[in-house]
């Protein structure tokens, strides 16, 4: 029994509440109530379908927070520092005389990245070839930047370069020739994110493969990194490969050494093992450049990466005994 004048009781309706459970949708101001039964849904104009936000997130060519990367076309996410977000990665890429060959590798880049990035494309001196066509592309995508390598002529510098002028907490290194695949550096980027300080592209492991290039560097390369894991544990078949991700917080808490060539992979990884610091690979294909010469100097460099991979083998060092050694070789060199 009900008392009188009280509203009736259904037992099996559902609950609602009324407006004041219903705060307005920021658009509402456009729009008008329903006749609904007094509860608090509003039904958009239709200048409110077309200009609110519900309009805006759907409407194409206007790039949201998380929106892709798309390459040089209308309705790109600004770059970094002009408007866009903090970039998430850091992408750099050591170019020597590559000339309008490293459009099309920007190219892939901008179509693969997803993850909002800035690219460093460096060189060595302001009169090499790459220099000119890369700003040129950065007049039409402002992720891009060329800039002029200070630490001294070579791979190892202009990556060491590349590396401090990053803005991202994350750094991945690739080729100028295109050899890498772009499409993996967002997952490269993640595995950094969830707390590896390097993420390794890894040519020798189940799905990985390298399609063309000397076959005595190949072999080396392979017979270094597969004994390296084996032996050292150090998280990854491919220590050689320039294809990394990298903490950058971990780079600059160690420092890099290498002066050289490209044995900056090898010695990081060699730095993380003997730190105890995770080190993660995902597999990747790798293809011998199509146009150009190779800068890559094997019977140079190979003392350097032999340096790096007896490095690997030894008891576990804290980054200021790291950087102690390295003071200590720089003296006795001096």
């Amino acid at each position: 029994m009900r008392r009188p004048g009280a509203a009736p009781v259904f037992p099996h309706a559902p609950s609602f509440r009324q407006d004041a459970a219903f705060p307005a949708r920021p658009d509402s101001a456009a729009g008008s109530r329903a006749p609904t039964g007094g509860y608090g849904v509003t039904v958009p104009t239709a200048h409110a379908r077309e200009t609110g936000p519900a309009a805006r997130r759907a409407a194409p060519g206007v790039p949201g927070p998380r929106d892709g990367l798309g390459g040089r076309r209308a309705g790109r996410r600004p770059g970094p520092g002009r408007g866009g977000a903090e970039p998430r990665v850091s992408v750099i890429v050591p170019a020597r005389n590559e000339g309008d060959g490293i459009v099309p590798v920007l190219d892939r880049l901008s179509e693969a990245v997803r993850l909002s990035c800035e690219v460093l494309v460096v060189v060595d001196d302001p009169a090499d070839t790459t220099a000119g066509p890369a700003r040129q592309y950065a007049r039409a995508d402002p992720r891009v930047r060329c800039v002029i390598n200070s630490y001294g002529r070579g791979p190892a510098n202009a990556i060491r370069f590349g590396i401090d002028a990053a803005a991202a907490p994350v750094a991945v290194v690739t080729m100028a020739d295109g050899c890498d695949d772009p499409a993996q550096i967002d997952s490269l980027c993640r595995l950094v994110e969830r707390g590896v300080v390097v993420a390794a592209a890894s040519r020798y492991m189940a799905g990985g493969q390298q399609v063309g290039g000397p076959r005595v560097k190949g072999m080396l390369s392979g017979l270094a990194g597969r004994s390296l894991r084996l032996l050292a544990h150090t998280g990854t078949r491919d220590a050689t490969n320039s294809f990394k991700a990298y903490s950058t917080e971990f780079v600059r808490e160690v420092g890099i050494d290498s002066r050289d060539g490209f044995e900056i992979g090898i010695e990081l990884i060699a730095k993380a093992r003997r730190l105890g610091r995770p080190v993660a690979e995902i597999p990747t294909i790798w293809l011998d450049r199509q146009a150009g010469v190779s800068s890559f100097e094997i019977a140079r460099w190979i003392p350097s990466y032999l340096r790096w991979y007896r490095f690997a083998f030894g008891p576990r060092l804290s980054a200021e005994q790291i950087r102690g050694r390295a003071a200590g070789r720089s003296a006795r060199e001096q």
